[in-house]
């Protein structure tokens, strides 16, 4: 593990899933952590579980509203002081065929997982200026890799999301700003677990299409999301980091 004493690292979507298996590392690692989320019970819960008030501060941010995540953003510089960390993970599901979507469940999506990314990477920009830099992971996903059907406004906001990383990771490294994303393949949360029990998410043939077989952790997605966010990533920017079990670039198909 990395050393992350004295940092303080924001997560949008903290208060579950790949964002508190983040946070929960980064606590180990030394730092403190800032979780920014909509779910009110599960953000106190969080911070309970992760050892309280002294380690980590919930703070209540709706993504799709840009006076919410501003005012968050104020709150770090306020409290903490600092931000070295931004990881953007705020998301939900809305799986369903292209041609019955309707205009206002393809722009809740997008703006929550899109729209959003780019309000929290925007209000923490300035700190980590002040601070003489940061790192800021951006969550993608293999969609933006695959044709994933009744998954449009999924797939294509996590492709703005790519595209956005890439455009802040030039924009801002004079700053010394690094700006990368994080692309798992299916992971073991409580979002997919939901898409699971609801039917719209069948776990065999994913397993099947997986060269490694299994779903990911939690942990692993946020063992490489910690490596994006240290020293040891210095001269990486702009990348995305598939972390898929092989997912994406199986070939085995063609044997």
């Amino acid at each position: 593990m990395h050393d992350s004493t004295g940092k303080v690292a924001a997560i949008t979507g903290g208060a579950s899933g790949i964002g508190f298996a983040f946070a929960q590392r980064w606590l180990a690692q030394g730092g403190r952590v800032v979780l920014l989320d909509f779910n009110s019970d599960g953000l106190g819960a969080a911070v309970d579980q992760l050892g309280g008030t002294s380690v980590a501060r919930g703070v209540l941010t709706d993504v799709s509203n840009r006076a919410s995540v501003d005012d968050a953003f104020a709150t770090i510089a306020d409290i903490e002081g600092r931000l070295d960390v931004g990881l953007n993970c705020a998301g939900i599901p809305n799986p369903g065929p292209t041609s019955e979507m309707e205009d206002e469940a393809w722009v809740r999506l997008v703006d929550i997982h899109l729209s959003g990314t780019m309000r929290a990477c925007r209000a923490a920009f300035p700190l980590m200026k002040l601070g003489g830099g940061g790192s800021i992971i951006n969550m993608s996903s293999v969609a933006t890799r695959l044709g994933m059907p009744k998954r449009a406004s999924y797939n294509a906001s996590k492709a703005g999301i790519d595209g956005l990383t890439r455009s802040l990771a030039v924009e801002w490294v004079g700053d010394n700003i690094r700006v990368n994303s994080v692309a798992p393949g299916y992971v073991r949360t409580a979002f997919t677990d939901h898409l699971i029990t609801q039917g719209q998410l069948n776990v065999a043939p994913i397993v099947a299409r997986t060269p490694m077989a299994r779903f990911a952790e939690p942990e692993e997605i946020a063992a490489s999301i910690a490596f994006l966010a240290s020293s040891d990533a210095s001269y990486v920017t702009g990348a995305t980091l598939h972390v898929d079990g092989g997912m994406t670039v199986d070939g085995a198909w063609y044997g």
